[in-house]
């Protein structure tokens, strides 16, 4: 249902019947709970498959929600934030933050302390953003009468500023059902936590601590039972104790810390340099400076618990091997745990099962065909490369957790560039190691590399390489979302870089000014049409916003393609108008919309005013392809991630203007 919903939007975008949007309808009452406390009540019913975001979403994400009253100052004074349902978390590698948002509807509540007897009325403004594949501000007001304890939503309350129409929507709200976009974005982000996780145990198999310790384990069974099916049996049983225990601990963590708690370590600053120093530490390990490892003691008491034999000696002999193979398999786990702490909710019982698994299959698949014990490779110092390449992997990721704390400070000691120039840093020595010029504590003497590990060497190389121009503001999409966005670095969109566009650094005309890739982009209408009037260019109209998400994916993800790219830069004259911009308008500017029938003050208000007035649509990103005279060439598009159709696009409006 949900799918069909999306579709409709979008096709109904696509073919050009826009009209303002008000994907958010609210029911307001006010309850007096003493002489000097009110409580507001809000309940939101928002439309499928819009979802709106929560007032706590992170700085430098999507705009939050937002509690304005106007009329506070002497009279009363609202206590707190307002509390809210319970909302959704999911990671933005745009913002590089959790976004906070609510599907379907949301509730919420807020006290308020009378400090002027005299008070009529509470004047509540609610500022927000509701999105889909583009995204919408809109403003509500409401006013409660004091007097008679009732509530109603402003219609024309000219001395507050909005840029969206509003309505008298009183829909009684449903009980909240489960979210199919949430469900889906939940399930993908979990298969992604079990992938990594099986892919982890995978890895740990072949390490010093674990490898040989299979053909010992499986002929132990095989030699020990009376029959091969016993064998087998007891085998099975083996592998489903090491998944036992390894779920187990996935499940203590999400336990002890809560999914909530969980949830917010992606964002903390604490919580991500901790991950970060948790990180090096468990790569100086797997390179050689040290061992961890837990006491001996604890393995002597489950040896001995083991020699008692049936399925309780079996299931101590799964828990002496993950005690013995800590110090190989410790720091994965912890790595695993890391990542999905930060997912929160099941990701931990999750993360442990996928490891667990791909530790505990070769177990019981050797004992069910003891043949393939002879294709096995042979114990080496093979094993060790294996240690110390993941041991490179760690340190690599743990700098993405020293990252993820600077962009929640803005300090910018760990711009794109200096992220970049470690990861090149710490993949050359990956590479030179391989390479066999580099040895390390536990490495034996290499006179001759295999062929495996030259092909690895080649790859590890080819990637280092790849990353290399990213210094100097190349995408780099292969690792979109592990390095800071490229507005985060010291040359934001490789400013400086404009190819053959309408101007360079040193020819920003009037008005305009470097925009992503190197565009030059005018920021205000009346200029950037005179401007394509003046070098005969038409114009490609760009309602934006600065915490679009869609339009960021837009810029980065798009506009950056070579065709695409060369268009913006030599064929149109690009205006982007910024629907949030919060820089007030002159006095002298401001005006009250014909509209919508509300004051414009600031300059975001201004275009969004634009926007719906001319375009009858108030979604962002929004373009449209115009000739100097400002008409319409072809049908205006939202959201358009395919390069190749946004390209037919641009090209269809610029053959029209030809004509």
């Amino acid at each position: 249902m949900r799918n069909l919903l999306t579709f409709l939007v979008l096709f109904v975008t696509s073919l050009g019947f826009s009209q303002v949007q008000d994907p958010v309808k609210w029911k307001s009452s006010i309850e007096k709970i003493s002489d000097t406390e009110y409580q507001i009540k809000l309940d939101a019913v928002i439309e499928e498959p819009w979802h709106m975001y929560s007032q706590f979403t992170p700085e430098g994400g999507p705009l939050p929600l937002d509690f304005i009253y106007n009329n506070a100052q002497g009279n009363y004074e609202p206590q707190g934030n307002a509390n809210e349902s319970e909302y959704t978390k999911k990671f933005n590698d745009i913002f590089e933050v959790d976004e906070y948002y609510f599907a379907k509807e949301a509730h919420f509540t807020h006290n308020i302390k009378i400090t002027n007897p005299e008070v009529k009325n509470i004047q509540l403004e609610l500022s927000y953003q509701a999105c889909i594949d583009m995204c919408i501000q809109q403003n509500k007001f409401f006013v409660f009468d004091l007097a008679t304890v009732t509530s109603k939503e402003v219609l024309n309350f000219e001395d507050l500023s909005t840029v969206t129409p509003t309505s008298n929507d009183t829909t009684k709200t449903k009980p909240l059902a489960d979210n199919p976009a949430t469900d889906k974005s939940e399930k993908k982000g979990l298969m992604t936590i079990f992938i990594l996780s099986f892919l982890g145990g995978f890895a740990a198999l072949f390490t010093p601590c674990v490898f040989p310790m299979i053909p010992m384990t499986v002929s132990f069974f095989t030699k020990q039972s009376k029959s091969r099916a016993k064998g087998i049996k007891n085998a099975l049983i083996y592998g489903f104790s090491i998944i036992f225990i390894y779920v187990v601990l996935g499940f203590a963590v999400a336990k002890i810390f809560g999914a909530d708690a969980l949830n917010e370590l992606s964002t903390s600053v604490s919580f991500n340099i901790i991950f970060f120093v948790l990180l090096v530490v468990f790569a100086a390990s797997f390179l050689g400076a040290f061992e961890i490892m837990l006491p001996n003691s604890w393995a002597n008491k489950v040896d001995r618990q083991a020699d008692r034999g049936g399925m309780i000696g079996i299931f101590f002999m799964a828990l002496a091997l993950a005690i013995v193979s800590f110090s190989c398999t410790g720091p994965i786990v912890g790595g695993l745990l890391v990542e999905a702490a930060s997912m929160g909710g099941i990701a931990p019982l999750v993360g442990m099962f996928g490891f667990s698994l791909a530790l505990a299959l070769p177990f019981m698949l050797f004992a069910m065909f003891p043949g393939w014990l002879n294709s096995m490779p042979r114990s080496g110092g093979w094993m060790n490369t294996v240690k110390v390449s993941l041991g490179f992997l760690e340190l690599a990721f743990a700098f993405k957790f020293l990252s993820n704390a600077d962009l929640v400070l803005q300090k910018h000691w760990l711009e794109r560039e200096v992220f970049l120039a470690i990861w090149i840093a710490i993949f050359a020595a990956w590479a030179i190691y391989l390479f066999g010029k580099i040895q390390l504590p536990h490495d034996s003497k290499v006179e001759k590399i295999s062929v495996g590990r030259l092909f690895m060497a080649l790859l590890v190389s080819t990637f280092t390489i790849y990353l290399i121009p990213g210094l100097w503001g190349a995408p780099l999409k292969l690792i979109s979302g592990f390095p800071p966005p490229m507005t985060y670095s010291e040359s934001p969109y490789g400013v400086g870089n404009s190819k053959g566009g309408v101007g360079s650094l040193n020819e920003i005309p009037d008005g305009a000014k470097e925009g992503p890739h190197g565009i030059v982009a005018f920021t205000d209408y009346d200029k950037g049409m005179a401007y394509a009037k003046e070098v005969n260019k038409p114009v490609l109209l760009d309602f934006t916003g600065h915490a679009c998400v869609n339009c960021r994916k837009m810029e980065e993800n798009v506009w950056s393609e070579t065709n695409v790219l060369k268009i913006l830069n030599d064929e149109v004259v690009l205006i982007s108008l910024y629907v949030d911009e919060k820089k007030p308008l002159p006095e002298a500017e401001q005006y009250v919309s014909k509209t919508t029938g509300k004051k414009i003050k600031t300059i975001g208000n201004k275009w969004s005013d634009f926007q719906i007035e001319k375009y009858q649509a108030n979604a962002q990103p929004y373009y449209i392809v115009l000739d100097n005279e400002g008409n319409s060439l072809n049908t205006p598009v939202g959201y358009t991630p395919e390069v190749t159709e946004y390209e037919s696009w641009l090209q269809e409006g610029i053959t029209n203007y030809s004509k």
